[in-house]
């Protein structure tokens, strides 16, 4: 088959159409509304947790953004971590020590003193072993948790044409 023969039928017009570009952007809806269908399984109400995100996006604490949303600190860490932040309060050892405590290894109150946590951290990190993220709910909340763009690596684009290559060296 040559080249003429696959060309065969090809017309070219004067002019594309144009069809734009097609998008699905769901971050146009608010937070709190993305958040919803997720109510059931949030320690809090959606509102609440709009809340704590958008808190912990800025960079507060977990207790900062607790008050901020009127929960209790515990409360906004489960919420945290229902939508796929890692607020674990312990370390690996510790997070293994409560996982042998709930695997009935060890006694309640040995599991505590071996984390080197008070109760809080504890009953959080039980609470963080037995209940998985929730997949779904991260997405919807994905770009208000997003980081920032890199500034070395916006700098680094923004002067793209000043730079040399290696080949250019030679």
């Amino acid at each position: 088959m040559a080249l003429s023969d696959i060309a065969d039928g090809v017309e070219t017009t004067a002019e594309q159409r144009d069809r734009g570009v097609a998008t699905v952007d769901d971050t146009a809806d608010d937070l709190v509304d993305r958040l919803r269908p997720f109510a059931d399984a949030l320690p809090c109400t959606p509102a609440g947790a709009a809340t704590v995100v958008e808190a912990y996006a800025a960079g507060e604490s977990v207790g900062a953004c607790a008050a901020a949303a009127g929960v209790a600190p515990a409360t906004a860490a489960r919420a945290l971590h229902l939508l796929g932040e890692r607020v674990t309060p312990l370390g690996p050892t510790g997070r293994e020590v409560v996982r042998d405590w709930l695997a009935g290894e060890l006694p309640r109150t040995e599991a505590v003193a071996l984390t080197g946590g008070d109760e809080a951290d504890f009953a959080l990190a039980a609470y963080v072993e037995t209940h998985d993220p929730i997949p779904a709910a991260r997405e919807a909340v994905e770009d208000a948790l997003a980081p920032p763009g890199d500034a070395a690596v916006d700098k680094r684009d923004a002067l793209a044409g000043t730079m040399s290559d290696v080949p250019d060296l030679r």
